[in-house]
């Protein structure tokens, strides 16, 4: 049962900053946001991530990939070459990526160019880590705790995966709603019977 999720930020791009002094290149971007919403997710819900929601998963070992492709490593947190902080505004990753002509000319160059702007990771939620609630004709998602943080990714397109994880939680809450409303329901139910039969007992 795959359990990974992804998503897309398009509103906070990552950019490439310049070497400088002998300094390499690096990438830097935001791969989530607090407090944020996001647009509307699969047609059905839209999601927000709280602040602490990494706090667990910081010591991960992670990758920096390009467009989520293990065949385009460009950091990792275990070598020290993508370095991940957490700050008021989110997620923040710095990468240093390696010196080839591949990587400059698939990756560097359209950063450079503004042609990739994009940025994305892959996570998996704890158990229990998200809530639901029902806004209006759609349902709000807030993770307050992942299980994993997998990549951080400069992306080219801003897409989202079929993210059956997510419509699996989704659709439990929606039963446990439904569970309540039907207990509501029937409590209301019983308690107006009772009402009634003291009424009829009254006029008796």
């Amino acid at each position: 049962m795959n359990d990974i999720e992804k998503r897309t930020l398009v509103d906070q791009p990552c950019e490439l900053r310049a070497a400088r002094d002998e300094a390499p290149a690096t990438i830097v971007g935001y791969g989530a946001v607090f407090n944020t919403r996001s647009s509307l997710l699969f047609g059905s819900f839209y999601e927000e991530i709280a602040p602490g929601a990494f706090d667990d998963v910081m010591s991960d070992d992670v990758r920096a990939l390009f467009n989520h492709d293990p065949n385009f490593v460009l950091g990792r947190t275990r070598s020290g070459t993508l370095q991940l902080s957490i700050d008021s505004r989110g997620l923040a990753y710095t990468i240093t990526p390696p010196d080839t002509q591949t990587v400059r000319d698939m990756v560097l160059a359209p950063l450079l160019r503004g042609d990739v702007s994009g940025s994305s990771f892959r996570f998996r939620v704890a158990d229990d880590g998200d809530e639901w609630r029902q806004e209006g004709e759609f349902a709000v998602r807030t993770i307050h705790k992942f299980s994993s943080l997998i990549d951080v990714s400069p992306v080219t397109y801003p897409a989202y995966d079929d993210s059956h994880a997510a419509q699996r939680s989704l659709d439990a809450w929606k039963q446990v709603e439904e569970g309540r409303h039907l207990l509501t329901k029937a409590v209301q139910e019983r308690r107006s019977r009772e009402r009634l039969l003291e009424i009829i007992n009254l006029n008796l």
